[in-house]
C-alpha cells in the first residue's frame, strides 16, 4: 500500500502541475500546505528544507513498507508518477510526440516560470528593478514561442488528442500570465486548449481555488 502526500501552495504553478497529474491518474493523497509568503515563508522553516534544500515547493513524499520517498521540481516527479503509475498516460506513444510534449513543457518549466518566480521578483524589489515590465515581457516572449510551437501539433490538446505533460505546463502558466498583466488573447492555440483543459474533471480538483489552503484575492 503506498501513501503519498504532496507539499503544495495554492497559487504556486508548480505544485499546480503536480496536482493536475495525481488527479488524472487518479491518486488519492494528502495535500500538505505550505504557505510561501507567511511570516517570511513556511517552505523557509528547518522541518521543510530538509525535505528541499531549495525552499519551494512541490514536495512529493511516497511512503511503502516503512520507507518514505521524496521527491521535488515538478518535472521529475511528473517523470516519475508516469514511469511508477503509467495509467492513464501522460505521455505519448510514439518518441517524437513525447519528443514534442517535453519541448512544449521545457518552454514553460525553463523558458518562462523562473523568470516569472516569487524569489527573482523579490531579489529585483532589492536591487532597485521594477520586475514587473520585465516579468511581462518574458512572459510574452514565452507564449508566442509556445503559441507557434503549438499550432502544428495541437490537436484537441497541444500535442494531438490527448492530455500530456504538455497541457499540465499550460493552464498554470496562463492563470499565471493572466495575473501579470500579460494579455493572453494574442495566444488563441493556448486558449483554445485551456478551455479544454479546464473542463475536465482532474483539471477543476486540482485549480487554486478548489485547494484547502485557498486564499481569495492572495
Amino acid at each position: 500500500m503506498v501513501s503519498i502526500r504532496l507539499h503544495s501552495y495554492f497559487r504556486s504553478s508548480s505544485a499546480w502541475r503536480v496536482r493536475i497529474a495525481l488527479a488524472w491518474k487518479g491518486l488519492a493523497h494528502e495535500l500538505v500546505p505550505v504557505h510561501l509568503v507567511r511570516g517570511g515563508g513556511e517552505q523557509r522553516s528547518p522541518e521543510f528544507m530538509a525535505k528541499n534544500p531549495m525552499a519551494q515547493v512541490p514536495v512529493l513524499e511516497l511512503s511503502e513498507a516503512g520507507v518514505t520517498f521524496g521527491l521535488t521540481q515538478s518535472m521529475a516527479i511528473l517523470e516519475y508518477l508516469e514511469e511508477r503509475f503509467p495509467e492513464p498516460p501522460l505521455l505519448p506513444r510514439e518518441p517524437e510526440l513525447r519528443a514534442r510534449v517535453r519541448e512544449l513543457s521545457e518552454l514553460v518549466n525553463s523558458g518562462i516560470q523562473p523568470l516569472q518566480n516569487l524569489v527573482l521578483r523579490k531579489a529585483l524589489h532589492q536591487a532597485g528593478i521594477k520586475p514587473e515590465p520585465l516579468v511581462e515581457r518574458f512572459i510574452t516572449s514565452g507564449l508566442q514561442a509556445l503559441e507557434q510551437r503549438a499550432v502544428s501539433t495541437a490537436g484537441r490538446f497541444l500535442v494531438s488528442d490527448s492530455v500530456t505533460f504538455a497541457d499540465i505546463y499550460l493552464v498554470p502558466q496562463l492563470h499565471a500570465s493572466a495575473r501579470f498583466g500579460v494579455d493572453v488573447s494574442a495566444f488563441p492555440t493556448l486558449q483554445r486548449v485551456e478551455r479544454e483543459c479546464e473542463a475536465l474533471p482532474a483539471f477543476q480538483a486540482a485549480h487554486p481555488n478548489a485547494q484547502p489552503d485557498f486564499e481569495a484575492g492572495a
